[in-house]
């Protein structure tokens, strides 16, 4: 009778663990989505496409201009902001339609995946396969997905009626949404494909350790937003000097002082090039301490400190070449990597003692 019970225990056990796994698996799959989101938002902000759409239609914008009509409509549109009439009064419709489609594939894609989230998530709740707990979890990205949604639309907003482009306030509230949603979800995800808690002896300070690095790259990423929307890469384009000093003449140009880490391109960069470097010390002293994990344990901290050299290359060389459209997307998708493998790292050591 007893070997009967502990099959049938066995049995839940291991189906438990395919459904967790299957779900880890969505929601993988979830966050990949919302990587090239990102991406492909940069891409949108670095050809300076995101107010091409003047209007937020959620269902009727899911079809593009179809006709010569349609796109002259939405082209007489954009000729209503002051981007248009301040800063591309010569804009021919062929032009138009050369930012139109990046500002269109990044809506879309925010469409799709809410559909992706939506409909795989409710296939696997109707089969019972999302444990109970999880539920109120999954809900609460779902809420969240939709208010990115709306978050977007209020960035648009700021660039429609007196400004010629987007408040970077907003930008980074957007920016930041998204990477949350995104951390979230793989932390999530993590949990699902390892639920247990290895004991790993005399690595609690290492735990720490990773904690303070994510928190740097949080820092580092909201630093890159404000430099992103106040165009920052663009100017000061040497390193390590900035116009031939360490401390440029113009960091502290703005009255209150407090508004020059926000509203001052200079401060935002020299920020978030030095804090990008303290991210990298940060990280290169977790990956020389990470003989104390078992060998096992130590593939997200060697990949992590491998990526973290590879994203400042990358900075480096985007701001040494103004900002190249293909090579300042490749550091956006850096710096989410970099986000991806903190985490990876902070997750492998929760057992840490």
């Amino acid at each position: 009778m007893s070997h009967t019970i502990a099959l049938t225990r066995l049995k839940s056990e291991s189906e438990r663990r395919r459904d967790d796994r299957a779900v880890a698996l969505w929601l993988f799959a979830m966050a990949a989505m919302i990587f090239l989101m990102v991406v492909i938002g940069g891409i949108t902000r670095l050809t300076e496409s995101g107010l091409s759409i003047t209007e937020w239609k959620p269902i009727s914008g899911v079809l593009p201009p179809l006709n010569a009509a349609d796109w002259q409509r939405e082209f007489d549109l954009y000729k209503q902001i002051p981007e248009f009439q301040k800063l591309r009064p010569d804009m021919t419709i062929a032009e138009f339609r050369g930012i139109f489609w990046w500002e269109y594939i990044h809506r879309l894609w925010g469409r799709l995946i809410g559909l992706a989230f939506a409909l795989p998530g409710l296939w696997l709740l109707l089969r019972g396969r999302i444990r109970r707990e999880l539920r109120p979890r999954l809900v609460a990205i779902f809420l969240l997905g939709g208010l990115q949604g709306a978050l977007g639309w209020f960035m648009v907003q700021s660039g429609l009626s007196q400004r010629t482009d987007v408040s970077q306030y907003r930008l980074v509230a957007h920016l930041l949404t998204a990477l949350a949603i995104y951390g979230y979800i793989l932390w999530t995800a993590f949990g699902l494909m390892r639920p247990e808690q290895r004991a790993l002896p005399g690595a609690a300070s290492l735990r720490r350790h990773a904690l303070l690095l994510l928190v740097l790259v949080a820092g580092m990423l909201t630093t890159g937003g404000f430099t992103a929307g106040l165009d920052g890469g663009k100017i000061y384009n040497t390193f390590p000097l900035m116009g031939g000093a360490f401390l440029p003449g113009d960091l502290l140009a703005l009255e209150p002082l407090w508004r020059n880490p926000f509203e001052n391109p200079t401060t935002a960069q020299f920020i978030h090039r030095w804090l990008a470097m303290i991210v990298a010390g940060t990280a290169l002293a977790l990956w020389l301490r990470r003989e104390r994990l078992p060998v096992d344990a130590r593939a997200p901290v060697d990949l992590l400190g491998l990526m973290v050299a590879i994203q400042v290359m990358l900075g480096i060389s985007t701001l040494l070449l103004a900002v190249p459209i293909p090579l300042a997307a490749l550091h956006q998708a850096g710096a989410v990597l970099v986000l991806s493998l903190s985490l990876w790292a902070l997750h492998s050591l929760r057992g840490a003692k």
